[in-house]
């Protein structure tokens, strides 16, 4: 199934990401812990694909188990800054022999070593060169990335959504954000981009904080704005584990009660492949998943 058919309905859903192991000697556990995310039977799971490419070759593999064991529309990430053209030739055809209709396609994270090359030789600089060739290469599902905060290489909001802008022209179906903590940022994002003329679905992404410690990398990796009454909550229950695990899980139910009530029918949830963090969101919205108000 394709995500745009599931996002695009009046039913409230919930999907999940999870990432493959970085080495082999981790496989196991990680796909007993995707397995029983899975089991939750949410709209669609994504596997993203690491830093570099580092763990490319475990991606295929946990979404063709997902799928095939579950049912669970696959939602495969792609990245192409440090692949070459018979690299993602490769990993499309792949795709298309396992059955994987929707595709994730990102440029990806700069490694140090990937920061210090000559971008000048690479044959992918941006997520849109992928774009366009997934899209001559096979009728995906295209989704991409975006960010309500402005992405972190970029000057100003103004040029972010005008380089979304030739993304989405390139043959996006569909976005992603980045994680968000204020819905606010969110609907402001939404407003701005239609006004841009960028008029595919777009998917809000949540982190749920459940670890005093998460909240520096997650404003690393994202630059994300915390609020004041998130901030407020971590410095309450941060240095009690069990207790921020439960606030950490109704902080991000609020959002995702907050986004459905004001129209969304989809929230993406980094799960960080934590089964009794998704277990307990979704259990927090079970009278109101599936249905339609």
């Amino acid at each position: 199934m394709r995500i745009t058919d599931i996002i695009c309905s009046e039913k409230m859903s919930l999907s999940f990401e999870v990432f493959p192991p970085k080495k082999e000697t981790s496989y196991e556990s990680v796909q007993k812990a995707t397995e029983e995310i899975a089991e939750l039977s949410p709209a669609f799971m994504s596997v993203t694909y690491g830093a570099g490419g580092g763990t490319s070759k475990y991606t295929l593999a946990i979404a063709k188990n997902l799928k095939d064991k579950y049912n669970v529309p696959m939602l495969a990430h792609l990245t192409c800054v440090s692949s070459d053209k018979e690299t993602i030739s490769n990993r499309i055809e792949e795709l298309k022999e396992n059955d994987i209709k929707n595709v994730m396609a990102l440029r990806g994270d700069l490694t140090p070593e990937l920061e210090k090359s000559d971008r000048s030789r690479w044959d992918y600089r941006h997520a849109s060169d992928l774009i366009h060739e997934l899209k001559s290469k096979g009728d995906f599902c295209i989704g991409a990335a975006c960010y309500p905060e402005v992405h972190p290489e970029s000057l100003c909001q103004r040029d972010d959504i005008k380089y979304l802008k030739e993304k989405v022209d390139a043959g996006v179906d569909f976005l992603t954000t980045q994680m968000i903590f204020d819905n606010n940022l969110f609907f402001n994002f939404m407003y701005k981009i239609r006004e841009a003329g960028i008029n595919v679905p777009v998917i809000p992404g949540i982190m749920p904080i459940t670890n005093g410690n998460q909240v520096e990398r997650a404003i690393k990796l994202s630059g994300a704005f915390m609020p004041q009454r998130f901030k407020a909550m971590v410095d309450k229950f941060g240095s009690n584990p069990d207790a921020m695990k439960q606030a950490g899980i109704a902080y991000a139910t609020d959002q995702i009660i907050d986004l459905y009530a004001n129209g969304i029918t989809n929230v993406h949830v980094y799960s960080m492949n934590k089964p009794d963090i998704a277990k307990g969101i979704y259990n927090n919205l079970s009278e109101i998943l599936w249905k339609t108000f």
